[in-house]
């Protein structure tokens, strides 16, 4: 009998936000924002094991209270600005296996992406069971092609790349943007090549509506708003 496939959804969830300040346990509606990441990855049955990286005691008591697991601190190194997503899930990887513990695949789940859906999770593991790639993640259409984009010196604006003045939009080829909200990847990719974007990564597209940037306070309502517009008499 085939061994069971091992997976670990991993939250990073530091204490440091600076533009939103505590911005991983914000009430978005009527939850910490963290608390929908951690209840789709639940929903979706996918993994093993659900926990989230933290350097913060009280991100990890709401953390714990929906349901995921915080089996150890975040350390000094991973936990400043400077700190990349790939060195927190090596940091996380490298300590489960000093309990000799491992895992198969890697969800890397932000905690402030409250539109995630179990079926993007589901479809995107599936992919990723196929073999063909080390990492997977959704990605978001240019609404306007990036092709056309201008560049301002004072006061005036010139085509970036003038060739494409006169070319139709419609005949420009689609360029995509990553969604921000979550990355499969192989443990042996995480190991290799350590990057969240490699020369096998496929880019699961979503529609612009199912995501949102949330970088400040306008952001933040914005986001409310096209949830509960979404929700509203939707299940996912």
């Amino acid at each position: 009998m085939a061994e069971q496939t091992r997976n670990l959804a991993i939250i990073p969830a530091r204490g440091g936000s600076k533009r939103i300040p505590r911005k991983n346990i914000k009430l978005f509606l009527e939850k910490p924002i963290i608390a929908y990441s951690i209840d789709v990855a639940a929903k979706s049955g996918l993994f093993d094991t659900i926990m989230v990286s933290t350097d913060d005691n009280e991100i990890a008591g709401i953390a714990k209270n929906y349901g995921a697991s915080v089996p150890f601190l975040r350390s000094a190194e991973t936990s400043n600005d400077q700190a990349t997503t790939i060195a927190v899930l090596k940091e996380v990887i490298m300590l489960y296996a000093k309990h000799d513990t491992t895992f198969d695949n890697i969800c890397c789940i932000y905690p402030c992406a409250p539109f995630i859906t179990r079926k993007a999770l589901e479809e995107t593991f599936s992919l990723l069971k196929q073999g063909q790639a080390d990492t997977i993640f959704p990605v978001v259409r240019y609404g306007h092609p990036i092709q056309r984009a201008l560049k301002k010196q004072g006061n005036y604006v010139s085509m970036i790349d003038e060739q494409n003045m006169t070319v139709r939009t419609q005949d420009l080829e689609a360029r995509y943007h990553d969604a921000g909200q979550f990355y499969w990847l192989t443990s042996d990719a995480l190991h290799m090549k350590g990057s969240l974007i490699t020369d096998k990564s496929i880019g699961f597209e979503i529609d612009e509506n199912e995501t949102q940037d949330i970088d400040n306070d306008t952001d933040w309502r914005l986001a409310e708003m096209k949830y509960t517009l979404l929700h509203t008499n939707i299940k996912n």
